[in-house]
């Protein structure tokens, strides 16, 4: 039994939708942002950075998205490459590119206060800047899957697949600076990975339970959770 410290539509969400992806027994425990619990000395004392999520395992304590996705991957034997496989490496670049490239770029963009303080001014020079960014990386994204990778918009979903689609969920919501930017239809093999994602029980189980509505991906509305906040 594993449990999830999460927050609804969170960087939680792309681990949720894996444990369900995979057939994981866990239990959910709320990280109420609304209280700011993230920074109370309770879920400091599980992850010290005090960010969402984190994952209680019986070998102890994981934090960090990419690190939770892939260790499940393998301890799981799910669909993305094994190690040792000829395409392990493809999946490493691409899976470290989502979250250190793409994921840290819409950090910025939704917190620009963390960056540059409350300056309407720089904030909304930031926001010019990091939005021309991930755009970019987005198209990254869609020219890789539109390469026939076994890991990334296949027919099998992997911890991969999850995680893209949650971003690309993410920049058509948030963000003090507006969504204008984002435009999905510049990205057809990524809009067919998120349609057939949605066909997935595991995801219609996790959309559920977060209030993340029918099309939580292609055409995503605002969360709507049974418990907690998005913000």
């Amino acid at each position: 039994m594993y449990r999830l410290h999460f927050a609804p539509d969170n960087a939680s969400l792309p681990v949720r939708l894996l444990l369900e992806s995979l057939g994981c027994a866990y239990e959910t425990s709320l990280v109420d942002r609304a209280a700011r619990a993230q920074d109370g000395a309770a879920y400091r004392a599980i992850n010290p950075a005090g960010k969402i999520p984190a994952l209680e395992t019986p070998q102890g304590v994981i934090f960090e998205t990419a690190a939770i996705l892939l260790w499940l991957e393998e301890r799981h034997a799910g669909t993305a490459p094994a190690p040792g496989t000829p395409q392990r490496g493809d999946l490493l670049k691409w899976l470290f590119f989502t979250s250190n490239t793409l994921h840290a770029d819409l950090r910025l963009a939704f917190y620009p206060q963390d960056s540059v303080g409350e300056a309407p001014a720089l904030q909304a020079t930031l926001h010019a800047h990091v939005t021309r960014r991930i755009s970019r990386h987005f198209a990254i994204l869609d020219d890789a899957a539109g390469t026939g990778l076994s890991f990334l918009n296949a027919p099998a979903p992997t911890a991969l697949d999850f995680y893209v689609a949650s971003c690309m969920r993410w920049a058509a919501l948030y963000g003090p600076g507006g969504t204008e930017w984002y435009h999905a239809c510049e990205f057809p093999h990524l809009n067919a990975l998120a349609r057939r994602l949605e066909d997935l029980p595991a995801v219609q189980r996790t959309a559920a339970a977060e209030g993340l509505g029918p099309t939580p991906f292609s055409a995503p509305q605002p969360c709507n959770p049974p418990e907690g906040s998005a913000v």
